[in-house]
């Protein structure tokens, strides 16, 4: 079965875009359609629901004041990657963006993968009460033998 697809006009209106820019983000190859390019005049372009994720997550970044010249770097990048689109969450500070691959990951989508460091404070703190808890009952079972030995001899 071929999946209908999404006309300009539609696709305009549902991201929030304007048809040149949707035009200059088709012919520079940022988002191409991939159920149907335009092939000349009086053809249409549709595109497909993941299509219409890509571009408004690009919308998005854009928003959020990333510069279009980064957006493709990090569209790039989501498009080579294994993991499907919808399974990343993308932060930006404006300037940077990443992908939060798990709570210890973060990769830095515009320096090429590069890993970013990231300590999940609620994590550190289960842990640490944790290890906390075993060394009391470590200490007093072995305070407890002890003192059963002490008092044997």
């Amino acid at each position: 079965m071929t999946e209908q697809g999404y006309r300009v006009p539609d696709v305009c209106r549902i991201i929030g875009i304007s048809y040149r820019q949707l035009d200059y983000w088709a012919r520079t190859e940022l988002v191409r359609p991939s159920i149907q390019d335009a092939q000349g005049s009086g053809t249409q372009r549709l595109y497909s629901f993941q299509d219409l994720v890509e571009l408004r997550v690009i919308k998005k970044l854009l928003d959020a004041g990333v510069s279009l010249q980064r957006v493709r770097k990090a569209v790039e990048y989501l498009q080579h990657s294994k993991t499907p689109a919808s399974g990343v969450t993308l932060m930006s500070d404006g300037n940077r963006i990443y992908a939060v691959d798990s709570p210890e990951a973060v990769i830095d989508l515009l320096s090429k993968g590069q890993g970013v460091f990231a300590i999940a404070v609620d994590k550190v703190t289960t842990d640490l009460e944790g290890a906390l808890s075993k060394g009391k009952k470590s200490r007093a079972a072995g305070a407890r033998a002890g003192a059963v030995s002490a008092g044997g001899a």
